[in-house]
């Protein structure tokens, strides 16, 4: 396999497992409340979390530390963005887990922070 897919393979992985942790357990009940409201607290620091992390998985990469930044900003503001609008389409509809919509709507959710990451 030649080393530069290898490598971009070995990122996107890393990215998934960095997305798993931050959007489980690290992820608190008082930030899933609010990241339907725009700018509040724990909604930004649920965002935060994802740019943490995801510096800390693209500086093993060897890109330059503004490119890691600037992409660790870019992530945490589409990953803000896809929750928010998620999470308000859940409210709006008043769509709970035992609705079809709901789960529609979680794994469409995922799939757009997980194109994120392959973008």
């Amino acid at each position: 396999m030649d080393g530069q897919l290898q490598t971009a393979l070995l990122m996107i992985l890393g990215l998934q497992l960095k997305h798993i942790i931050c959007d489980g357990p690290l992820q608190t009940l008082q930030m899933v409340q609010d990241k339907s409201h725009y700018c509040k607290p724990q909604g930004l620091l649920h965002a935060a979390i994802h740019i943490v992390g995801t510096v800390v998985v693209l500086a093993v990469s060897g890109l330059p530390l503004a490119l890691i930044l600037g992409l660790a900003a870019l992530d945490g503001v589409l990953h803000y963005h896809i929750d928010f609008v998620k999470e308000n389409v859940v409210k709006l509809k008043r769509w709970k887990t035992a609705d079809g919509p709901f789960w529609w709507a979680l794994t469409t959710d995922q799939a757009l922070h997980h194109m994120t990451y392959v973008g």
